[in-house]
C-alpha cells in the first residue's frame, strides 16, 4: 500500500478513506499475508509517547487508521482536509459485509467467551453466509510459550484471511506486533468492537459519535475506571497536538517567507 498521512504525537496515522481502509484489508486478506492494523485515537498516539514498546507496534503497522475523531481533525488540519474518523467497530462492521459477499474467512480473538458467544449470535444474524472460521477467548493473563504456540497454530489452521483482535488498547497492538509473521492472515486491532456488537456494551448514540464525543458517553458509563485516562490523556493529547500545529504553522510561514 502507497501510505499517505502525518506524524500525530508519537504515532504515524494513515490518511485514507472508509473504501481505501476496506479495499486494502480485502486485497491483504485475499492473499493470506500476515499484516496488522491498528486504529489510533487521543489515548492511543498519547500512550506512544510514554510507552516505546507500544510506540513501535504502532508505527510498524501495515496501517493505522484516524479511529478518534480528535486524531482524524488533527490530520484535517495537517493537510488531509476531508479526513473522516475510521473507527473500529464500524470498520470491523463494513469489513465484514464485504468478506460475506467475497467469501472471505474471518477468526474472532479476544473477550471472554461469553461475550464471543454473543458475537458469534449478532454476526450470523446480520451476515448468515458469512465464513466464520472460529473464535477464541484467551486467557486473562500472558500465554506461556506452549499456549502461545497452540493459539497460533488454532488460527492458522482456521484457514482465517482476516483475525479480528479484540484485546484492548495497549494490549492488542504489542500483540498484533509480535505474531506478524506468525499469523497467517491480516489481524486488525478493534478495541470495544466484540463489546458493542456483542451488545454486552451500549454504544454511545450516533449523534454524539458523529461530533466525536463518543469518549464523553463511556467516561458516563464507565466513570470509575476511564476518569484518570481521558483527563489525562486528552490533556496531553490537546498541549501535544496544540505544539505540533504551531511548529507545523511556523515552518510553513518561513518556507513561504511570510
Amino acid at each position: 500500500m502507497s501510505r499517505k498521512g502525518k506524524q500525530v504525537l508519537g504515532a504515524f496515522v494513515d490518511a485514507l478513506s472508509w473504501n481505501d481502509a476496506v479495499r486494502q484489508i480485502v486485497v491483504w486478506g485475499a492473499a493470506r499475508e500476515s499484516r496488522y492494523v491498528c486504529m489510533c485515537n487521543a489515548h492511543s498516539v498519547v500512550t506512544a509517547t510514554l510507552d516505546p514498546e507500544f510506540e513501535a507496534a504502532l508505527n510498524q503497522a501495515d496501517m493505522a487508521a484516524p479511529d478518534g475523531a480528535p486524531v482524524a481533525w488533527s490530520l484535517r488540519m495537517l493537510g488531509f482536509p476531508s479526513q473522516q474518523r475510521i473507527n473500529g467497530p464500524d470498520l470491523m462492521w463494513r469489513y465484514l459485509a464485504e468478506a460475506e459477499r467475497i467469501g472471505q474467512s474471518v477468526f474472532f480473538y479476544g473477550s471472554t467467551e461469553a461475550t464471543l458467544r454473543a458475537l458469534n449470535a449478532t454476526v450470523a444474524g446480520q451476515f448468515p453466509r458469512l465464513q466464520r472460521a472460529g473464535s477464541y477467548s484467551p486467557s486473562f493473563g500472558p500465554p506461556s510459550a506452549l499456549e502461545d504456540e497452540q493459539e497460533v497454530a488454532i488460527i492458522n489452521h482456521s484457514g482465517a484471511r482476516i483475525v479480528l483482535v479484540g484485546l484492548g488498547c495497549p494490549k492488542q497492538e504489542k500483540w498484533m506486533a509480535a505474531h506478524r509473521g506468525r499469523i497467517n492472515a491480516v489481524m486488525i486491532g478493534v478495541g470495544a468492537a466484540f463489546d458493542y456488537h456483542a451488545g454486552t456494551v451500549k454504544r454511545a448514540p450516533p449523534w454524539m459519535q458523529r461530533n466525536g464525543l463518543e469518549w464523553l458517553y463511556r467516561l458516563g458509563t464507565e466513570p470509575r475506571r476511564l476518569l484518570k485516562r481521558y483527563v489525562v490523556s486528552n490533556s496531553l493529547f490537546i498541549f501535544g497536538i496544540s505544539k505540533q500545529l504551531i511548529a507545523a504553522a511556523l515552518f510553513k510561514n518561513d518556507r513561504t517567507g511570510r
